[in-house]
Parts: structure tokens; C-alpha cells; sequence
């Protein structure tokens, strides 16, 4: 049964969090201290939710599913490490405090993303040894693994980032953009409810469905983010407002206007919600956490 509110997962998620950081020796204990301070910073935990929330509505056990859910959120803190440092985006401040490389310098930052990063693939595969016996669920895993891996790489969010990076300061057409966002964002999304719903045993069907949900929803969100770029505040986002425009990035805000990506927030917003509309009281979790992304002030 799944639990009935964002919270309740996310609780779930901070409560195992740091319990699958692996022992470092004392002598790298900076590393450590690193990964951490990045990893406990706050934030919506919204993918390892999805994973969770996406695992107990395919007929699973989220408790089961949390070594993958903690896993993609190490993914995604990897990846905001990265994102933050001089060589990229080049920001000072994520989540109301300085970014990783502001404390630690932008060596360890880096390898601290990269601890991150290795590390979600260790917890996975420390998973899958529990389960040689059991060949049905050791499969599952497996597949969880495999779309995290995938959508996670150079065929998903990292090409994104590497297009993102390569389209500052050129002209860039709305499919262009609409890769960089299905990449850069979406992709994580994507992963986060397919693997949630390999590890509960979904039917093709409903596999069908919600990764339209999940592309859906993952576009979404990105263009939510551009509009509060420009419309929102740095007490309200914990992170450095208008910064897309200073550097020249593409967004959908810079290409279409502001009026014309409110227009294109809610036409995803109305596809994700129509995706899953054939599970009626049962999809109401993720109808209701589209429909609050939607008008999210932070």
C-alpha cells in the first residue's frame, strides 16, 4: 500500500540516507566529510520519492526499494556538485548554503562528486548479492540498475548537461532544447519511476503509462525551473536567481517568453495527469504531485 503523502517517503529517504555511506579511512576523512555535507544539505528528495512511491504502487515494498532510492539520490547530489563548480554553472549557493567547492575547494568538490557517484553503484550491487538465490527478484535489480546506469550517463543526463554547456551563447532551436531538457532533467525522473516500478513487478502496460507520466512530468519541472529563475527569489530558492539569463544559457523562458512556457507547463502538466488517468484513486499520489510542481515557489 502506498503511503499517502510526499513526506512520509521523504522522511523514509533522510531517515536510511547516510546509512549506505561506505567506512573511509580516517586519512581521507575530508572526502567523507564532503560527500556529506552536500548529501545532508536539505532538498526535495523528489526522485528517490519517486522511486519509493513508484515501487508501492507497481505492488512492491518501499523499504525494499530504498538501497535504489538512496542510490539515485547520490546520483542526483553528484550531480549538483558538479553542476555548481566554475568549469559549469559556477555558483556559489545551493540549497540557502555555499556550494561544496565553496567550503572545500573545487579538487575535493569533485571528488566528492565522484564518491557520490561510484558509490550508488556500489549500494546497488551490494543489493543484487542478497538475491543470487532468487533469480525473479534478482532480475528486477538488475533493471532498476541498468535504467539508473543509463539514464543516469553519456545516453542521458550527462549528455544533456554536455549540450546544455555547448549551447551557451549560440542561437538553439526548441528541439534542441526539448533534448537538452529531456536529458539534462527528465532523464533522472524517468529512471527514478522506472526503476520503482521494475523493483515492484509492473506490467508493460503500466510501464507504458507512467513513463509518459514520468517524460511528462520531467519537462515539466525543468520549465518550472527556468520560470523561477526568473521570476522567484533567493530566500524562497536557496540558490542564486537569474543566473540563466547572465550566462547566456538556453532556456525555455529565453527562447519562447514567460506567457508561452506557463502555457507549455500546464500542457505537460494536463499529458502527465491524462497518462495515468486509467488508474483512477490509485495514481491519485503522482496526480497530485504533478499538479503541485506545477505552482511550486521553490
Amino acid at each position: 500500500m502506498m503511503k499517502e503523502s510526499f513526506d512520509e517517503y521523504k522522511d523514509m529517504v533522510n531517515e536510511y540516507l547516510l546509512d549506505y555511506m561506505p567506512a573511509i579511512d580516517t586519512k581521507s576523512s575530508v572526502l567523507y566529510d564532503a560527500m556529506k555535507y552536500s548529501l545532508t544539505a536539505g532538498g526535495k528528495r523528489l526522485r528517490s520519492v519517486l522511486l519509493l512511491a513508484s515501487c508501492e504502487f507497481a505492488g512492491g515494498k518501499a523499504i525494499d526499494a530504498l538501497p535504489y532510492a538512496c542510490a539515485i539520490e547520490y546520483i542526483h547530489t553528484y550531480s549538483l556538485i558538479h553542476d555548481d563548480l566554475p568549469a559549469m554553472d559556477n555558483d556559489d549557493l545551493r540549497r540557502g548554503i555555499p556550494t561544496n567547492h565553496k567550503v572545500f575547494g573545487d579538487g575535493m568538490a569533485v571528488l566528492a562528486g565522484d564518491g557520490l557517484l561510484t558509490t550508488a553503484f556500489e549500494i546497488m550491487n551490494k543489493n543484487m548479492f542478497l538475491y543470487f538465490d532468487n533469480l525473479p527478484e534478482l532480475k528486477k535489480r538488475l533493471n532498476a540498475s541498468y535504467i539508473i546506469a543509463a539514464n543516469a550517463g553519456v545516453r542521458g543526463m550527462v549528455a544533456g548537461q554536455a549540450s546544455d554547456i555547448d549551447s551557451e551563447h549560440k542561437q538553439c532551436s526548441n528541439e534542441m532544447l526539448e533534448y537538452i531538457h529531456l536529458n539534462k532533467t527528465a532523464a533522472l525522473i524517468v529512471a527514478s519511476i522506472k526503476a520503482g516500478l521494475y523493483l515492484g513487478g509492473a506490467d508493460d502496460d503500466m510501464m507504458e503509462n507512467m513513463t509518459v507520466y514520468a517524460e511528462n512530468l520531467g519537462l515539466a519541472y525543468q520549465i518550472a525551473d527556468d520560470l523561477l529563475d526568473v521570476t522567484g527569489s533567493v530566500e524562497e530558492l536557496g540558490k542564486n536567481v537569474g543566473k540563466d539569463a547572465k550566462c547566456e544559457k538556453i532556456t525555455y523562458v529565453a527562447l519562447n517568453g514567460i506567457k508561452a512556457s506557463e502555457e507549455k507547463l500546464s500542457e505537460l502538466t494536463m499529458n502527465a495527469v491524462a497518462a495515468i488517468e486509467q488508474y483512477y484513486d490509485n495514481a491519485e499520489f503522482f496526480r497530485d504531485l504533478v499538479l503541485r510542481l506545477k505552482t511550486r515557489k521553490k
